[in-house]
């Protein structure tokens, strides 16, 4: 620890106004603003980053960030703040705490962490602030809807047509075995026929749908 004291001369005589017996730097530290503060913001999340400027490597590892964010036509007064738990220079907010179509500032400051007894510092001056603005969520057309609802629905729709029109083929099959041998067998006969043209409109469908 150090010693400070404060002294003058007036009128040719020393005193002595205050005395600071016992002093310690690593408990009044002061550090700078964070630098360089930027935002990307999508659909799904915003992320904020910064870096920090004149701080050691040992007190960089134990620093705490307090984010600050509000809509950019309010006033920093109402806006809301996050003390964040990592002492890594960067933080995400979810879209869900975003307005679309909203534009937001956000500044950052750092101090030393509560956790730690070895030093202790007050909050730094807020850096300056970056603007962002949740990216809309790209809307699907109701035309796209409906076509993919058709798809949906079409197929299995078709394979229980399918389905329907060979159990009447066995059906007729039977049918047939007991026909005179001077009969025409016609209802087995033309369902293949019956069949490649109800594929081929399944098929021509299907094109037209996608």
């Amino acid at each position: 620890g150090y010693r400070i004291s404060l002294q003058g001369n007036f009128f040719g005589r020393n005193h002595r106004y205050m005395t600071v017996p016992e002093y310690n730097p690593r408990k009044h530290i002061k550090l700078d603003p964070p630098l360089n503060i930027q935002s990307n913001a999508t659909a799904s999340k915003c992320q904020i980053w910064w870096s920090v400027w004149n701080v050691p490597w040992y007190l960089a590892e134990i620093l705490q960030y307090e984010l600050q964010y509000k809509e950019h036509s309010m006033s920093w007064e109402v806006a809301l703040n996050k003390t964040l738990p990592s002492s890594l220079p960067q933080v995400e907010i979810e879209a869900t705490e975003l307005r679309s179509g909203i534009a937001y500032a956000a500044r950052v400051r750092c101090k030393v962490s509560e956790n730690e007894n070895s030093y202790h510092s007050q909050w730094s001056e807020w850096s300056q602030t970056t603007v962002f603005q949740r990216a809309d969520v790209p809307k699907v057309s109701e035309k796209v809807l409906n076509t993919k609802t058709m798809q949906y629905l079409f197929i299995p729709l078709s394979f229980g047509t399918l389905l329907y029109l060979f159990w009447n083929c066995k059906l007729s099959s039977r049918y047939c075995c007991f026909l005179t041998l001077g009969q025409k067998a016609a209802p087995a006969l033309t369902f293949p026929r019956q069949l490649l043209s109800f594929s081929h409109s399944i098929v021509c469908t299907m094109g037209i749908l996608r």
